[in-house]
């Protein structure tokens, strides 16, 4: 079985080894859910491949090609890792941020708006033309009853922070992590109807508990940084519940957009 990824903690000889973990999500989260990207349609490798790279690009270029002191560069390369991105497909990806291969010059640009119904819609996106992507994020909304808004329409709404998602433990097992996690500064703990734990933490101190965890032989299945809502909002209607899922989905699969988050509470039971 491959190592798991999550628990690597030296970093230098993970990617010299290019080890990595393909972990399959299971269950239903009440925070994971929230954001929403294209699940098995993801799994189109080029267009998976392609939002990773200007992902491990935007970082580098923001910060440097040295992931040890580049948060968001590391949580790309992992993620590239863990979607079997080769060794060499990263290593041109930082070369194109840092500037020492040409390439087109990406924006990272915030979207927010309204879907139908009320619901929030906060949208990520990295891009090389604008236009382009502002029209398609434009055309998404209003196709689906919504309305694309201006800057912090919606951004108040959500909060950025660290999820960390565990698979169902035994009762005694539970109650270390549980402890552990309060002495790491875990904000919020949840289960979800599939027994798994959720747990909420703010965003600057996702790798430092994210070691910590492991070092303590708690991994994580999901660990990421995502924008989470205050306060959710539920839709009884099963229709319009679907209208919602099809518009979030829909923005996902634009070639510009990175992320997609929304504050409608999903069911959580199959």
């Amino acid at each position: 079985m491959p190592l798991q990824l999550s628990c690597l903690r030296n970093w230098q000889n993970y990617i010299l080894k290019n080890l990595y973990e393909i972990r399959t999500m299971a269950g239903h989260s009440k925070w994971h859910n929230i954001q929403h990207r294209k699940g098995s349609q993801d799994a189109k490798r080029g267009k998976t491949f392609t939002k990773l790279i200007r992902e491990i690009t935007m970082a580098a270029k923001i910060a440097g090609p040295d992931f040890t002191t580049n948060p968001r560069l590391r949580a790309a390369i992992e993620k590239a890792y863990t979607s079997n991105m080769s060794k060499d497909t990263v290593e041109k990806a930082i070369k194109r941020g840092t500037g020492t291969q040409q390439t087109d010059q990406l924006f990272e640009i915030t979207y927010e708006g309204y879907g139908p119904y009320g619901i929030a819609i906060y949208v990520e996106s990295l891009t090389d033309n604008k236009n382009r992507t502002v029209a398609e994020v434009r055309h998404a909304f209003t196709k689906a009853g919504g309305a694309l808004g201006t800057s912090g329409s919606v951004a108040y709404l959500f909060s950025k922070k660290s999820l960390f998602i565990f698979s169902p433990l035994p009762s005694e097992e539970e109650s270390n992590l549980v402890e552990l996690a309060i002495t790491l500064g875990i904000e919020d703990i949840n289960h979800n109807d599939q027994a798994e734990i959720e747990m909420l933490a703010e965003s600057t101190h996702f790798f430092t508990i994210k070691e910590a965890l492991c070092a303590a032989n708690f991994s994580p299945y999901h660990a990421e940084i995502a924008y989470i809502p205050t306060t959710q909002v539920t839709l009884t209607d099963p229709e319009q519940r679907a209208d919602i899922i099809q518009l979030l989905e829909r923005l996902q699969e634009l070639d510009d957009v990175q992320n997609v988050y929304s504050n409608l509470q999903l069911e959580t039971s199959c």
